[in-house]
C-alpha cells in the first residue's frame, strides 16, 4: 500500500506569504495581529455569493489574483467545502486545491482490477465541525491501538502512523498557519470506527472568533448567479 505525504503545508505557507503575511508562529500579540490581518484580507477581497441546493456558496478573489471558494450549509452554517486556485507564472489558470471537503476524484482506469484496488485504498479528507478541525481517513481496517497520532512542532504538522507500517500521513493545519497560531497537543484527539480513523483538533478561541466574524460577513452578501463558486470536484 502506497503512503503519501501531504504537500498542503508548503502551498498554504506560499499563499500566506504572497498575501503579505509573515510566517511567524506563537501566541500573544503576534498571533492576534495575524488573525486580524487574515480577517482584513478576507474582508477586502472581492466576493460573490450564490444560494443553491441548500448551500451558501462564496467566491473570493484576492488582490493578487488568487481565488478561494467556500460552501456553507444554509441550515447549520457548517463549512462543507473550501478550495483554492491560483494562476501560474505564465498566467495559466491552475486547478482547484481542496482544503476542506471531498478530495478531487481522479478518473480511474477502466480495468476492473484497478478500480477495485483504488476503492480499497485509504481516502483522506477534512470535514470540520463547528468546534473542531476534523480529518477522516476511510478504508483503514485496523484497531485503534494500531494507530499513533502526534504532532511535530518543528514542522508544524500532525503525523499519523500505524505500528504495522501500513499507513503514514503528515499534514498541516492551514487555518493555524494563516493565523500564526501555535499547535496545542492537548487539543488533538482521535477515534476509530467503521474502518475510518477520525482525527480531531479543537479550534482555539481565536479561530472560533474569526469564523464567527467571517460568517457574519458572508451572510451580508446577497445571493447571485455570479462567480465560479461551485465546490463540486470533477
Amino acid at each position: 500500500m502506497l503512503c503519501k505525504t501531504s504537500v498542503s503545508f508548503s502551498f498554504f505557507v506560499y499563499v500566506i506569504r504572497l498575501l503579505g503575511l509573515q510566517v511567524e508562529y506563537g501566541s500573544g500579540p503576534h498571533g492576534n495581529m495575524a488573525v486580524q490581518n487574515w480577517i482584513d484580507v478576507l474582508k477586502s477581497s472581492q466576493k460573490t455569493a450564490l444560494i443553491q441546493d441548500g448551500k451558501r456558496k462564496i467566491h473570493y478573489l484576492f488582490t493578487d489574483g488568487k481565488e478561494m471558494a467556500e460552501e456553507y450549509n444554509l441550515k447549520t452554517d457548517e463549512l462543507i467545502c473550501r478550495k483554492w486556485r491560483q494562476k501560474s507564472t505564465l498566467g495559466v489558470q491552475g486547478v482547484w486545491q481542496v482544503e476542506v471537503g471531498e478530495p478531487v476524484n481522479v478518473p480511474a482506469a477502466l480495468n476492473s482490477d484497478v478500480i477495485k484496488e483504488n476503492c480499497s485504498n485509504p481516502v483522506f479528507m477534512r470535514k470540520d465541525t463547528k468546534t473542531s478541525f476534523q480529518w477522516r481517513i476511510r478504508n483503514l481496517p485496523y484497531t485503534k491501538d494500531v494507530f499513533s497520532v502526534s504532532m511535530e512542532p518543528s514542522e508544524r504538522c500532525i503525523i499519523i502512523k500505524t505500528t504495522n507500517k501500513k499507513y503514514y500521513k503528515k499534514f498541516s493545519v492551514p487555518d493555524l498557519d494563516r493565523s500564526q497560531l501555535p499547535l496545542d497537543g492537548s487539543a488533538l484527539s482521535y477515534t476509530h470506527a467503521n474502518n475510518t480513523l477520525i482525527v480531531s483538533y479543537q479550534k482555539p478561541k481565536e479561530i472560533l472568533t474569526l469564523e464567527q466574524e467571517l460568517l457574519k460577513e458572508v451572510k451580508k452578501l446577497k445571493g447571485t448567479g455570479e462567480g465560479d463558486v461551485d465546490c463540486t470536484t470533477q
